[in-house]
């Protein structure tokens, strides 16, 4: 797909020529133009001599735009011309302050005037019509624009201005020579029918609306410029031994480069030598600066605060993450939202039926007896308050700013549609691992039985360490953590079921499932009860055996994120249903769902079976599917819309069209809410426009005359079309406050990690169970750590600590 720079468009209607003109080219398979950013997109196999021939053909120019240049990212605020706009509108204000002195302050205030201007009416015509001359020849850009399009045959807002103006004027000239022929009372008469004042007004108008639209554009275009400001414009090579200093741009794949502390990382890497703190936020809005060292990936964009690192780039500096993000941008700015076709139709054929309106005023008017200047004032009204601008502007100015809000919060909508059809959505489908919860197995509970917590800890941990099983690996994380010792085991062997076996000082040890374990030896009543008990809550209870005899319980799970229950209360909240899929049994996945509060589980899903149950839900609704895994693509692709977490696979970012950066789940909130608020903007926009031109046309048209009074003259109708654009992308700008509240009864909640609570009454491991059933059935609660030997349960979570206490009194225990 290749991009364009477009010149010579002003409004909708010459949004829809640009690519009439550009898919009559044989071999463009598809085309999208932005006005927003005088910008086109063209993919197929195409002569691009041809392309732009077509278009100069059509009175517009293209240039094709290099994207691995940092001249081509630089944000259309930065390269938009807006000096010569304002130099325009300061000379022509200059001029018409003048007119306006000599027309309108005079004649209406008695102003005073030189004796001899002030008893000659043809003089005094004679300097307006030379200062409105002054006015239109430094708008002379108006006319020009308009009269070529014409020529072209694609007539646009400039073709109004011209018309509007320039009859203006021309009817003024005409007056103003039979005022050079006539009596005096006859020359006092018509001096009043001159429009010098309005033709300079007009153009004058515009011109502040042109202004006051190109900075309320690049105000649109502020998220995408401070992802390109992000990027650093010089690197630090190592190359011999030496350093040099080159353009980011020119790094290359496998190229060593160094970053001192407080620099910016100018392309994606790997650490090969020293440590850094680095700042990710800028990437994926995660506000705590990490520390990484060798072996550690680093992305262009992001700034190292402390440290000094050399790293090995892993990509060109095209395609790094912060280019691949800008581009992702970039595209669903210049993609079409759906919504959108509707006001394309209508300004492709806007202008030439204002101008045909405008000829039925004028002709109308004169039917009914009225002069030639009343019903050309009525005309010209009729051009100049028509806007094309504002339906052309409702759509792409809110997917602009409604993409970069987005980006800021690390939600890539890749497009258009995405970003218009997300928030439609009826049912939100689930994966569970990786989205759901973390996706890392954590020990979650720990029962010793006729040995201390912590033998029982070093007896799994020397056995499994030998493991590369992901449940051992949960196991071998713990202990390191709290730094147990490593006994010396031999003669490691993995059994057939999935259990493990070592020698450790003369003690064979045994470890696995409480299936295999119970057929090995006969375990005592509690162990089926912790069994079921922990199997209830989704966890996979793991059995230990010292020479024959059960000294411990060791349960592992997949820790649920921290915001996952939060996001789907308020996806509940907002009128979704969600909906969790997962490959896990019936029972673990129903304490998952439990805990995060699903309501509707469909488990045992093998992978190549998700795409058929996504079909299925879609019959009920808009559906969207939020995953993280390989197994995941072909539901992501199959859903209405695909959210990939970024933290996933490739395969699942590739087939999504919309990337969740932060692998949080709370991110699914925030797209929709995004998404909504992006469709009311277009509505909005899109229902103001359309109303806006109808009234405007038909109060300009005169039609309120005789029913109300109510007449507008061109000056008034120019100052309401140069407000209209501006008002249109300023209500887009609003989407820069979307509020993302979480769960407000979160507020009331002490977040209490590792609070510890002193408990009398338990006796065994029995007891320890009942006790952390009940404690981590509360919402909020993490994890709960009960302890009968120390008296004490530890609580993790955000939780009202009175709801901890109760619970645990309720079981017969005593809470100090």
């Amino acid at each position: 797909m290749d991009k364009y720079k477009v010149t010579g468009m002003s409004c909708s209607a010459c949004v829809s020529r640009v690519e009439k003109a550009a898919k009559s080219v044989s071999g463009v398979e598809g085309c999208s133009v932005n006005l927003l950013t005088n910008s086109m997109t063209v993919s197929g196999e195409y002569n691009a001599e041809e392309l732009k021939d077509a278009l100069n053909s059509a009175g517009y120019g293209a240039e094709l735009i290099d994207e691995g240049s940092f001249n081509a990212l630089l944000s259309p605020k930065e390269k938009r011309k807006i000096s010569p706009l304002a130099k325009r509108l300061i000379w022509s204000s200059g001029f018409l302050l003048i007119l306006m002195y000599v027309s309108m302050l005079h004649n209406m205030l008695s102003f005073p005037l030189p004796g001899l201007i002030e008893d000659n009416y043809f003089l005094k015509g004679l300097i307006q019509g030379i200062l409105a001359l002054v006015v239109l020849i430094i708008n002379k850009r108006f006319f020009i624009n308009g009269v070529k399009s014409v020529i072209k045959g694609s007539p646009n807002m400039d073709t109004l201005v011209a018309l509007g103006s320039g009859a203006s004027f021309i009817y003024s000239v005409v007056i103003l020579c039979i005022i050079g022929v006539s009596d005096r009372d006859t020359a006092m008469h018509l001096s009043h029918g001159l429009y010098f004042e309005a033709a300079a007004m007009i153009v004058t108008l515009i011109t502040v609306g042109k202004l006051l639209e190109e900075y309320s554009k690049g105000k649109t275009t502020s998220s995408l410029s401070e992802l390109v400001s992000l990027q650093p414009r010089k690197a630090l090579i190592l190359e011999n031994g030496a350093t040099r200093e080159i353009s980011a741009e020119d790094i290359k794949k496998d190229q060593i480069f160094i970053v001192k502390a407080g620099h910016g990382i100018p392309n994606d890497g790997i650490i090969i030598e020293g440590e850094a703190t680095v700042d990710f936020s800028a990437l994926n809005g995660e506000s705590i600066p990490k520390d990484v060292s060798v072996g550690d990936t680093v992305y262009a964009g992001t700034t190292s605060y402390t440290g000094y690192i050399v790293c090995k780039a892993t990509t060109e500096n095209k395609d790094t993450a912060l280019r691949q993000i800008i581009k992702t941008v970039e595209e669903a700015s210049n993609s079409k939202a759906p919504i959108a076709r509707v006001a394309d139709k209508v300004s492709g054929v806007f202008v030439p039926v204002v101008m045909g309106i405008a000829l039925i005023t004028i002709a109308v008017w004169l039917i009914l007896g009225q002069e030639i200047g009343f019903a050309l004032g009525r005309g010209i009204s009729v051009l100049v308050i028509s806007c094309p601008c504002a339906l052309g502007l409702a759509t792409p100015v809110a997917i602009m700013v409604g993409s970069g809000v987005g980006a800021k919060r690390g939600i890539l909508f890749k497009n258009a549609t995405a970003l218009e059809n997300t928030g439609k959505a009826k049912i939100v489908a689930l994966d569970k691992t990786g989205t759901i919860t973390k996706g890392e197995p954590t020990v979650t509970d720990i029962i010793p039985i006729g040995i201390s917590r912590e033998e029982l800890l070093s007896l799994a941990y020397s056995l499994e360490s030998k493991s590369q099983h992901p449940l051992a690996k949960a196991i071998v994380n713990m202990a390191e953590k709290e730094e147990i010792p490593l006994l010396t085991s031999e003669d490691f062997k993995i059994l057939s079921r999935g259990g493990v076996e070592c020698q450790i000082n003369g003690h064979r040890i045994v470890g696995g499932g409480y299936f295999l374990i119970s057929e090995t030896v006969k375990l005592p009543e509690m162990a089926k009860e912790s069994f079921e008990a922990l199997s209830n809550e989704g966890k996979t209870p793991l059995f230990f055996l010292d020479n024959g005899e059960l000294c411990g319980i060791i349960a592992v799970s997949d820790e649920i994120k921290e915001d996952s229950a939060d996001a789907i209360s308020d996806l509940k909240k907002m009128g979704i249903s969600v909906v969790m899929i997962t490959g896990d049994n019936e029972n673990s996945a129903r304490a998952v769902a439990n805990r995060v509060g699903i309501d509707k589980v469909i488990s045992n899903v093998m992978p190549m079976d998700k795409e058929k149950v996504i079909t299925d839900l879609k019959k009920s609704g808009m559906t969207v599917m939020v995953g993280d895994g390989i197994n995941d693509a072909p539901a992501l692709v199959s859903a209405d819309m695909g959210m990939a977490i970024g933290q996933g696979t490739k395969i699942a970012i590739d087939s999504a069209e919309i990337v969740l950066m932060k692998n949080s789940l709370y991110d699914v909130v925030k797209a929709i809410k995004i998404s909504r608020a992006t469709l009311n903007i277009i509505y909005q926009n899109l229902f103001w426009a359309f109303v806006y031109n109808c009234l405007g046309i038909t109060l300009a048209a005169g039609v309120f005359i005789s029913l109300l009074g109510w007449e507008l003259s061109p000056m008034i109708g120019a100052l309401f079309m140069s407000l209209s654009s501006f008002c249109v992308v300023t209500n887009a700008l609003r989407l820069n406050f979307i509020k993302f509240e979480r769960n407000k009864k979160m507020l009331f909640k002490k977040k209490i990690e590792g609070t510890a609570l002193e408990v009398t009454g338990m006796m065994c491991a029995h007891c320890e169970a009942h006790v952390k059933k009940a404690v981590e059935a509360i919402e909020g609660v993490t994890e709960a750590i009960p302890d009968h030997k120390k008296n004490r349960v530890t609580v993790k979570g955000e939780c009202d600590i009175e709801a901890v206490k109760n619970a645990i009194k309720e079981l017969g225990y005593t809470v100090k």
